[in-house]
């Protein structure tokens, strides 16, 4: 399969899991509930909870049982883009095109819909057959987002906006961007129930492409790693880090197409 058809398939699976999900925009109190649905049906790719359910595949598991895995670690990557768009973080006005959710709803609401929409997630995460498995995926998606990642590479953003150097760079792009889409593969294989050593392997592909994902995006806007390597440095880093992630998914065989067509997809993308 092809790897846009390959997304547009997965897509949809996600879209219809989330709106299953997620509380009725009619539901009271309706606001929170209209701010927590536009953000998270605004167009997204859904890149990350489709490397959950590819994960889960490559390790010979049934993404139905990932589904509710993977739409929580979507719905917690919507609650940290809500955050970022906010005035004392970044201040956009427009996310893919739109307003972002506090220019349409608020400061206050947008804060709301975020926390809601991070709690939420980890209700979800309490659904599973298996609580053992719960609790590893639950510990693996908190570790990832908190102060020891994607929120500590925040917070070293916000204290280096001009020129930072390429250990802070480094720091910024692995923990801001990088350890929810590692923990996005990681998440895939707990729930296939993968041995350790498949799961370490999926672990460290999705930190190399999760670190990719980040200088694709400084090549595309000309910052970051774009400025310390130049374009064509940048580019170079980032090709090595996709040969290393398909390196770790040798011992998957076959089965890692999908996730091996993700990294090229990611590392060639143009927006």
């Amino acid at each position: 399969m092809k790897t846009a058809i390959y997304l547009k398939v997965r897509q949809k699976l996600i879209d219809a899991a989330l709106e299953s999900y997620l509380p009725g925009e009619n539901e009271y109190p309706r606001e929170i509930h209209k701010a927590m649905r536009y953000s998270i049906f605004t167009g997204g790719k859904r890149v990350r909870p489709i490397l959950t359910l590819a994960s889960c595949e490559a390790c010979g598991g049934n993404i139905k049982e990932a589904i509710p895995a993977a739409c929580a670690v979507e719905i917690v990557h919507t609650y940290s883009l809500i955050h970022d768009d906010l005035p004392a973080m970044d201040d956009d006005d427009y996310r893919r095109g739109k307003p972002t959710c506090h220019k349409k709803f608020g400061e206050g609401i947008a804060v709301l819909a975020g926390d809601a929409l991070l709690t939420y997630a980890f209700e979800l995460l309490t659904g599973g057959r298996d609580p053992a498995v719960n609790n590893e995926i639950i510990r693996s998606l908190a570790e990832a987002i908190g102060s020891n990642g994607m929120i500590g590479g925040q917070v070293v953003d916000i204290h280096n906006q001009v020129d930072p150097d390429l250990p802070t760079l480094t720091y910024i792009n692995a923990h801001k961007t990088g350890a929810l889409i590692s923990a996005s593969c990681k998440i895939g294989a707990l729930a296939a129930k993968a041995p350790k050593k498949k799961i370490d392997a999926l672990k460290r592909y999705g930190e190399y492409i999760g670190f990719t994902f980040q200088v694709v995006d400084d090549i595309l806007d000309k910052e970051g790693f774009a400025l310390a390597l130049g374009v064509d440095g940048a580019r170079r880093e980032a090709a090595r880090l996709i040969a290393k992630s398909h390196k770790e998914l040798e011992i998957f065989g076959r089965r890692a197409k999908p996730l091996k067509d993700l990294a090229v997809f990611i590392l060639n993308r143009k927006k």
